[in-house]
């Protein structure tokens, strides 16, 4: 008789699992909402590897994915020729100068810690980390804040096999490291509106 619930106690228990894995660690202000946060300028990625491929697709994606949420898409090209002007395209400026210049609410500041990794001998992971912080463009105040790694192991033997590995999982890792931290940020107006 206890054969026969072995399968159910086993989906029961990945079920359990599977619920505990919830939202990663990170910081929302408790009043997100009150503060009617619609428009967000996805300033250029402050990238701290030598890999700019995935500093621009981790910035285009991520425009892309803002959207989805109910925030209304800036184009980064538009946002880039207001802020060529200053130093350093504004990464340093505070958000209540580039809200001012932008006419935003908020301001999304992306560090890219970690981008793709040479491949070696029967080895070659595609680890992407990148933190995410949200000011906002009337007081400065961080909004929300949030970092994640992800991390796909490829194997093989030729290092053609294994760069083509790499570049078959390159974007769902990136996409991934996406969707664990736009996890923990509320839906923009549009879609609580809708």
């Amino acid at each position: 008789m206890l054969r026969c619930f072995r399968p159910v106690f086993l989906v029961v228990g990945l079920i359990v699992l599977a619920g505990c894995a919830g939202k990663i660690p990170h910081m929302l202000v408790a009043d997100y909402t009150e503060k009617k946060t619609r428009l967000v300028a996805v300033i250029p990625v402050r990238n701290m590897t030598s890999d700019n491929g995935t500093a621009s697709a981790l910035r285009a994606k991520l425009i892309d994915e803002l959207y989805f949420k109910g925030y209304p898409k800036i184009p980064a090209k538009w946002i880039d020729e207001r802020l060529a002007s200053l130093p350093a395209g504004g990464g340093n400026l505070s958000p209540k100068l580039i809200g001012e210049m932008l006419n935003v609410d908020a301001v999304l500041y992306t560090t890219l810690k970690e981008g793709l990794t040479p491949v070696t001998f029967l080895y070659s992971p595609v680890a992407i980390a990148a933190e995410f912080e949200m000011k906002s463009a009337k007081t400065g105040d961080s909004l929300w804040h949030v970092q994640y790694r992800a991390v796909h192991r490829n194997y093989g033997l030729s290092r053609k096999s294994l760069e083509l590995k790499t570049w078959q999982v390159y974007e769902s890792v990136i996409q991934e490291v996406l969707n664990r931290a736009l996890e923990t940020l509320p839906d923009g107006l549009d879609v609580i509106g809708s």
